[in-house]
């Protein structure tokens, strides 16, 4: 019972502090996915974790979309909606700052 116990508790504490795949975020996913020759395990890694410090989970799968179709990204822009609207701020938001803390520019 005590075994038992004490596997339970470290697999709680442990498990959590190991990085897997499963935890990367939709959009470093997408990233890892793209075709884009500049796209690196590093540089994706550093992308998806601004994106977690600065849009929600559902508001990361949106942006991943526009890794595949960029014509989203595009309708989203240029759309009249209220949600668009917000959404698309707070995604440049997450440009610049991915931009900065990632490239260094």
């Amino acid at each position: 019972m005590k075994r038992t116990l004490l596997a339970a508790i470290l697999s709680a504490v442990v498990l959590p502090a190991i990085p897997s795949t499963a935890a990367a975020s939709a959009i470093e996913s997408a990233c890892l996915r793209s075709d884009r020759p500049q796209a690196t395990r590093a540089l994706c890694r550093c992308i998806g974790s601004v994106a977690n410090e600065t849009l929600t989970r559902s508001e990361q799968r949106r942006a991943a979309a526009f890794f595949r179709d960029p014509q989203l990204a595009q309708d989203v822009r240029m759309s009249k909606s209220d949600r668009d609207n917000a959404f698309w701020a707070r995604y440049r938001a997450f440009g610049d700052r991915a931009e900065h803390f990632c490239t260094g520019r």
